[in-house]
């Protein structure tokens, strides 16, 4: 970005009298402002969803046990989220129990051959037809809600049986209108950051309580 572009965002920095101590003060505000707006965005999700986190999980692990896998997608910074929760899942900490998950963003060849050859709406949904199996599970991210490949993704993945689980922004876009996700979490914000702040939350907590669901399940 341009030094113009920082200075209409943080015009506060580039005043030519500028006061340092006032600077400080507009600094610490807006810093103060948008942590309070997370934690209350937190709340309303944990409100909101609470109860169906708990059922998305008791489904996931029901999934897992009976030998399904995790498939999970997104664009741009919603492509890093699915990542981490493939992460998340595949990799835990010590102590808790590796799941299969596999990142649809990951395989850059895959991902640029679909959409040289075909287009890239179709990148998700292509690989969910070929590794897809009922049973298994597709986790969908969008801050939008709009993201068409994501909604060809959750299209197929529900054609084919899949436990579908989504993420979005906003009031859901065409995600909350689509009817083929089983559970649907929808930030009610029109900031990116906090959006993205809180599906990394939410996407935790799923994790957590899933764990929670395998290890109280009968052996």
């Amino acid at each position: 970005m341009s030094e113009g572009g920082f200075e209409s965002l943080y015009p506060f920095l580039y005043a030519k009298d500028s006061d340092v101590a006032a600077v400080l003060a507009e600094v610490r505000r807006s810093t103060e402002e948008k942590a309070q707006e997370i934690v209350e965005l937190r709340r309303t999700m944990a409100e909101r969803y609470g109860d169906r986190l708990v059922e998305c999980a008791e489904a996931m692990a029901r999934s897992f046990t009976a030998g399904g896998r995790l498939f999970t997608f997104g664009n741009g910074g919603s492509s890093s989220d699915a990542q981490a929760v493939t992460q998340l899942f595949c990799r835990p900490a010590p102590g808790y129990r590796p799941l299969p998950a596999i990142s649809l963003t990951n395989d850059i060849a895959v991902v640029t051959a679909l959409s040289n050859d075909v287009g890239f709406e179709v990148v998700f949904a292509r690989q969910i037809a070929a590794w897809g199996r009922g049973g298994d599970i597709a986790l969908g991210l969008s801050t939008s809600g709009g993201s068409a490949n994501v909604l060809h993704a959750f299209d197929e993945a529900s054609r084919r049986g899949l436990l579908t689980v989504g993420f979005a922004g906003y009031q859901g876009g065409k995600m909350a209108e689509a009817g083929t996700i089983d559970y649907l979490f929808v930030v009610p914000s029109s900031s990116v950051h906090r959006i993205q702040e809180a599906q990394t939350t939410a996407y935790h907590v799923l994790w957590e309580l899933t764990q929670r669901a395998l290890a109280a399940a009968p052996a």
